[in-house]
């Protein structure tokens, strides 16, 4: 069985046609898509950004990737090229990390953000010219206040900011 395209004119076998788009040909439908996609950049970026958070099948495929040789390579390379453009952070997330460690700085155990407990609790800087000043949160509110998704955030700020980060006495007696 032979189709027609309506946008170019050719005449070829169903092979060259989807089955359910039988009015353009292959090529000319993904013309089509590349162009649709072009002039709708900013919904397909929010979206296919959603559907890699949110769509199952999306993340299976994913880990796969990451666990193959190839995925392993591209994750060190982005990591490499992460490393190289944010120096600036990089050395701010080290000088937090050490004041941590050496008790120059105290790391609650409860997220400034939610007030959530028994969670890995991490470091947000609002300025990295500051590395010592940080919002200490779960990592839920950290991506949130990354992605900026969470319209709450912005009110808890104020509070969150005057948070006393001196270092605190430790241990079971205090």
């Amino acid at each position: 069985m032979t189709h027609t395209c309506k946008v170019c004119g050719v005449t070829s076998d169903a092979a060259e046609f989807y089955k359910s788009v039988n009015s353009r040909c292959k090529e000319c439908h993904k013309e089509k898509v590349r162009q649709n996609r072009a002039e709708k950049a900013d919904y397909y970026r929010t979206y296919d950004a959603h559907r890699y958070r949110t769509d199952p099948k999306v993340k299976i495929r994913h880990r796969r990737y990451h666990a193959t040789e190839a995925g392993k390579a591209s994750i060190r390379a982005s990591r490499e090229k992460w490393l190289l453009e944010n120096a600036e952070k990089r050395a701010c997330h080290t000088i937090l990390n050490n004041a941590v460690r050496d008790g120059r700085a105290f790391k609650p155990d409860t997220c400034q953000v939610c007030g959530k407990t028994d969670c890995r609790i991490e470091g947000h800087h609002d300025d990295y010219t500051k590395p010592l000043d940080v919002r200490w949160v779960c990592r839920s509110c950290h991506v949130a206040i990354h992605r900026k998704e969470d319209e709450r955030l912005s009110a808890l700020h104020e509070a969150a900011t005057n948070f006393d980060s001196t270092p605190k006495p430790r241990g079971k007696y205090v």
